[in-house]
């Protein structure tokens, strides 16, 4: 059900980082645990060097701080989190390859196919996402089929062709060419927004939030997707690649759309602002208790330097 009815003020102290860190060394534990080391012929190797010590772990972070707003089962909101990263980890195997954005860097270093070779990155992708799946529907561990169920159905609806694989394919269909800012927000909405905003309503799915709070926590999780990735398109101008741990530049010389290259610089960066107030506006609205991990978090996404 929904945290309690009196609301924590928004301007109540709130550590980030002591709360990320928490959580994320619970994330960190279960992925180590779950993604295996034994998998046949090196494949496992090839799986944790694509998931372990490395990231943001954004989207884990955005499922647990969802989740306990709307006070969700805490080990359903532990397998959703490692579940979005793991289809996270396997879209950047593939994404990396030569056939599609043919990348040497992620993370701070080498892709998996340049360690690997192209075969094991394609293995090690699939079975990541076959894995995320497999940890949503766990035996004798006290999670509803009917969370399972709808779990599964957000994550896979977010990483299909509505989602992460058909941004995918208009982002290659759209090297070279002039979109509109409608197309581009389709565009990025699908490829980048769609798994974080699963993310956010994953952990609301641990819960049972009213419809106010439950259509509350979408609005944030769109504005907050498609915020993202108009600060990844600023940061690709912006940064270096030790600073961003990958290619800088690679949107401009693969002549693909970007914020930038249809706003402009500044434009996108008031962009981005005008979508931090679209989140935080949303969880005003959403009548839950104690919002300001998830407020936190919006911050850090257009705020990031990296």
């Amino acid at each position: 059900m929904d945290a309690a009815v009196s609301a924590t003020p928004a301007f109540a102290p709130f550590d980030l980082p002591a709360w990320s860190t928490a959580r994320l060394a619970q994330v960190e534990a279960a992925l180590s645990d779950w993604v295996p080391a034994d998998a046949p012929a090196g494949l496992g190797e090839a799986m944790r060097y694509a998931v372990l010590d490395g990231g943001k772990r954004l989207r884990p972070l955005l499922v647990l701080a969802a989740a306990e707003a709307v006070g969700g089962h805490p080990q359903a909101a532990l397998r959703a989190a490692c579940a979005v990263e793991l289809i996270h980890a396997y879209s950047l195997v593939h994404d990396d390859m030569p056939c599609m954005d043919d990348d040497v860097l992620r993370r701070g270093k080498p892709t998996v196919h340049v360690r690997f070779g192209q075969a094991q990155a394609l293995l090690a992708g699939d079975a990541l996402q076959a894995l995320a799946f497999e940890l949503l529907a766990p035996d004798g561990v006290g999670i509803a089929d009917a969370v399972q169920a709808s779990l599964c159905r957000l994550l896979a609806r977010a990483a299909g062709a509505q989602g992460m694989a058909g941004g995918q394919a208009i982002d290659l269909a759209s090297v070279g060419r002039a979109l509109d800012e409608g197309q581009l927000r389709r565009m990025h909405r699908f490829k980048t927004g769609a798994l974080l905003q699963a993310s956010v309503a994953m952990g609301a799915a641990c819960g049972a939030p009213q419809a106010r709070a439950r259509e509350a926590l979408d609005r944030y999780g769109a504005a907050i997707g498609l915020a993202f990735q108009v600060v990844d398109d600023i940061l690709d101008v912006t940064a270096d690649s030790q600073t961003l741990g990958k290619t800088a530049g690679k949107d401009a010389r693969q002549d693909k759309p970007t914020y930038v290259s249809l706003l402009g610089l500044e434009p996108s960066r008031a962009h981005a602002r005008e979508l931090l107030a679209e989140a935080l506006a949303a969880l005003d609205a959403s009548g839950l208790a104690d919002t300001r991990a998830l407020a936190a978090l919006a911050r850090m996404v257009v705020e990031r330097k990296n």
